[in-house]
């Protein structure tokens, strides 16, 4: 604890030393210098890192029940059909029955397959290596539903690469 409050302090002292010296330069700096430092703060603020991971999507189609999660229970699905099955990366013994993701497809082997403008918000109601029907690929992280994977690409693809964010 003592080394990260120090470190935490000698960082703090390094940037109020650097603020010191940059404001004493901004004088002496020209229009095009002022122009590039605002340019260099507008791209740092507007673009920020993503907090989604990155993974794999396949697709399954009926028969959804029984599920890992809920069982021969029909109203854990959502009423847009927009559900899918966890792979084993995400299923955390079971805790991930209920979760919602934002799922967006960001690639495919063949250009042209996903709908890189459609964002989806999923509800994980099964377990992938335990449903009753089989994906159509294996060791994806997330098997949508038919009626999810059709949003987010085109459904003839057997697998996807997506960016997904609880």
């Amino acid at each position: 604890m003592l080394i990260y409050n120090n470190s935490l302090r000698l960082q703090l002292l390094l940037l109020e030393k650097s603020a010191a010296v940059s404001l004493k330069f901004a004088g002496e700096m020209s229009k095009q210098q002022h122009l590039w430092l605002f340019t260099i703060f507008f791209l740092a603020a507007t673009f920020h890192p993503s907090l989604a991971d990155v993974g794999t999507a396949a697709q399954y189609s009926p028969p959804y029940l029984p599920t890992a999660c809920s069982g021969d229970d029909a109203s854990q699905f959502p009423t847009n059909n927009l559900f899918a099955a966890a792979g084993d990366g995400i299923w955390d013994n079971g805790a991930s029955c209920g979760r919602q993701y934002l799922v967006r497809c960001i690639s495919a082997a063949t250009p042209g397959t996903c709908n890189p403008s459609q964002t989806i918000q999923i509800r994980i109601v099964d377990r992938a290596e335990t449903s009753v029907s089989r994906p159509s690929t294996n060791g994806a992280t997330i098997i949508l539903s038919t009626t999810a994977f059709g949003a987010i690409a085109n459904p003839s693809a057997a697998s996807v690469n997506i960016e997904f964010q609880q």
